[in-house]
C-alpha cells in the first residue's frame, strides 16, 4: 500500500492573509481559512480473465477495513491498459457497495504505472483543517490598532472543518441536479402558509 498525497487546496474561495503578516485586519474576515488536504492510497491487485481470485477479495476487503473506509472517500478504478475482466472490476464494484459506496468514473493519475494483468484501486480521502490556529500573537485589545485579533474565526472554522462530513463540500459544494425543486421548497412553502396561533 502506499500513500500520495497531492497539494493543498483553499476552501470557501475567501483571500487568505499570510501568516505573520504585519497589516492589521480590519475587515469582519477571519485570516485563517478551512484548508482541504487530499490524499490517495492505492492497492494493486492481481486480475486474470477469471476476475478477482478469493485471496484477492479477502486481500482489498481487509485493506478497506484498515483504511477504515466510508462516507465522503472516493473509490476509483484505474486500469490504464484495460486488461482486468469486467469480472473483477464486478467483485471490486460489490465489496464497495458493501459500504455503501459507488465506484467513481475517473480515477486519480496515481505515481508508477500499472502492470498488465493488475488493476489498481485507489481510495481518495481528503481531510479539512484550519493551519496556524489558535493564534494569540496579536490580541486587539492591547495594541489599540482597531483590528481583529489573529485568533479571530479560528473557533468557527475549526468546528466547521472538523464537523463537515465530506470535506470537499467546502471547495465545489453540492449541485441540486435532479432534484424536485418544489419538494425541496415544500417545507417553506408551508412554514410560510401557516397561520398564526391564535387568529
Amino acid at each position: 500500500m502506499r500513500i500520495i498525497s497531492t497539494a493543498l487546496i483553499t476552501a470557501l474561495g475567501l483571500s487568505v492573509t499570510a501568516c505573520g503578516s504585519t497589516t492589521a485586519n480590519r475587515s469582519v474576515y477571519s485570516e485563517r481559512q478551512p484548508v482541504v488536504s487530499k490524499s490517495n492510497f492505492v492497492l494493486d491487485l492481481s486480475a486474470g480473465n477469471g476476475g478477482l481470485s478469493t485471496a484477492e477479495q479477502n486481500r482489498l476487503a481487509g485493506w478497506f477495513e484498515a483504511l477504515e473506509l466510508g462516507y465522503g472517500d472516493r473509490v476509483s478504478i484505474d486500469d490504464p491498459g484495460y486488461s482486468a475482466s469486467s469480472v473483477a472490476k464486478t467483485a471490486v464494484e460489490n465489496i464497495v457497495a458493501s459500504y455503501g459506496l459507488l465506484i467513481s468514473e475517473t480515477a486519480p493519475v496515481t505515481e508508477g504505472y500499472v502492470p498488465a494483468g493488475q488493476l489498481r484501486v485507489v481510495v481518495t480521502r481528503t481531510s479539512a483543517s484550519v493551519p496556524g490556529c489558535p493564534d494569540f500573537s496579536h490580541r486587539s485589545h492591547t495594541d489599540f490598532q482597531a483590528r481583529t485579533s489573529a485568533n479571530y474565526g479560528c473557533g468557527t472554522n475549526g468546528t466547521l472543518a472538523a464537523m463537515i462530513a465530506d470535506p470537499e463540500d467546502l471547495v465545489r459544494g453540492q449541485n441540486a441536479e435532479g432534484e424536485d425543486q418544489a419538494r425541496a421548497s415544500k417545507a417553506i412553502r408551508a412554514y410560510r402558509d401557516k397561520k398564526v396561533g391564535g387568529q
